[in-house]
């Protein structure tokens, strides 16, 4: 029975390899893999042959005809396929007509030959391109030695793939690694360029390593160029948090920037962790907040206990969300939060006259408060969701619940102490009924 395009398609491999007929010579062996290999066989002056065409469905069942029927002729006039395969010389003595077919079948063998080092160029073009090779050395390299590769895949995957992740891993250029990190100095985040720069050049040593590139461009921009490294020393005084939340209020910056820049004081949470939260994190009715471990940085579910006033700015953040999932939604999408950035660009803006400071400054402005008045460290760091060693680091996430729950509300009280100034209380807004009901 002849074959089919249906009947190919529906072809299943076995536990062995088995072959099915089109006549003529020509068959499909179909492999345990799954392959469907076009080969056909001849008798020729009382030796068989057989030869290979090419796999299904890459040759039509047309062309695996086509080839038979060539083979035929060419088999009847004495000459063999297999030998012109191999480029065999054809006798002068041959027919012209039958020396054209004969041509023409090596030329078809000639432009398969080209085809298939075309794909495996392409095939090998694909494997080194900055996004393939990044993902092998984060998966061989960065991931095992680091204690939180999720960091650096952040970097990958936000600045690095989407401006060079297509190029050649050996095309990359000087003028690339700055580019990648002005636009992110262009942000604010000059320590982030900095840490930038330093993976791109692990990973391009890397790459010099497996011989993909000779020279390792993030190598040649210096680090003094980029940021100057510093230890993160910047904690705000009591006055300077009192003239940056007056300055954040009285700014025109939309107010549930306000509210979540002022979240960030009184929670002690890491940006990223505030600007992705959703609705189904939040327990009114416990004044809690469940922050799932995938958005942590050591991977673990952490529980910030809400203040009077913290709580009553979500229910006013509630009402702004217009039904979003996210707390703070995208202006223009309603099914995303908003940008990473979007924050840092509102404190850029701000008329305020407090030394320069970063938004995770806030973190240390609030543990350095909390210090001086006297609370017990191992509540602070809890709060900060830090890793304590040993057996007082035993992973607990309501651990120090009561006194985490207290401290913060004396955070949030000494920092709304901290926003009166000479005339009074700067005008913040009553945020929410539970805030309206405490004062």
């Amino acid at each position: 029975m002849a074959l089919t395009d249906t009947r190919l398609k529906n072809i299943k491999p076995g536990d062995k390899v088995f072959q099915e007929s089109d006549g003529g010579g020509l068959f499909v062996e179909i492999m345990t893999g799954g392959a469907k290999v076009w080969r056909i066989r001849y008798r020729l002056a009382g030796k068989q042959e057989k030869m290979t065409l090419g796999e299904y469905p890459a040759y039509s069942l047309a062309e695996a005809r086509q080839w038979r029927e060539a083979c035929t002729i060419l088999v009847q006039r004495g000459l063999s396929p297999m030998a012109l395969k191999r480029g065999d010389k054809i006798d002068d003595d041959t027919l012209p007509e039958v020396k054209a077919l004969a041509t023409a079948f090596l030329n078809k063998w000639c432009l398969q030959t080209v085809a298939k080092v075309k794909a495996k160029e392409a095939e090998t073009k694909q494997a080194d391109t900055v996004e393939a090779f990044v993902w092998r050395w984060f998966a061989e390299v960065a991931e095992p030695a680091n204690s939180a590769p999720r960091n650096i895949k952040r970097i990958l995957e936000k600045d690095v793939l989407p401006a060079i992740g297509t190029k050649q891993i050996f095309d990359v250029t000087v003028d690339d690694v700055l580019k990648i990190t002005d636009a992110i100095k262009a942000r604010g985040a000059d320590q982030m360029a900095l840490q930038t720069r330093n993976v791109l050049k692990r990973l391009f040593a890397y790459a010099i390593a497996r011989q993909k590139m000779t020279f390792n461009p993030a190598a040649a921009v210096e680090a003094k160029f980029i940021a100057t490294a510093r230890s993160r020393e910047v904690a705000l005084s009591s006055d300077e948090v009192g003239r940056l939340l007056r300055a954040i209020y009285q700014s025109s910056m939309k107010r549930a920037h306000k509210l979540a820049l002022h979240l960030l004081i009184l929670c002690m949470v890491r940006k990223g962790e505030l600007i992705a939260a959703k609705w189904e994190e939040i327990d009114f009715d416990k004044a809690e907040w469940s922050i799932p471990g995938d958005r942590m940085k050591m991977d673990r579910p952490h529980l910030v206990s809400l203040s009077r006033q913290a709580a009553a700015m979500f229910e006013e953040l509630k009402a702004l969300a217009s039904g979003s999932e996210w707390v703070f939604p995208s202006r223009g999408d309603l099914h995303q939060p908003i940008a990473h950035s979007t924050l840092n660009v509102a404190v850029r803006a701000l008329e305020v006259d407090v030394r320069d400071f970063v938004i995770h400054d806030f973190r240390r402005t609030a543990s350095t408060h909390l210090h001086e008045a006297g609370f017990n460290s191992d509540w602070i760091e809890k709060a900060l969701a830090h890793e304590t060693k040993g057996i007082r680091g035993v992973y607990n996430r309501a651990q120090y619940a009561d006194q985490r729950r207290d401290m913060l509300q004396w955070w949030a009280d000494f920092v709304d102490s901290q926003i009166q100034d000479g005339r009074g209380k700067v005008i913040i807004g009553p945020f929410g009924k539970a805030y309206q009901s405490a004062a």
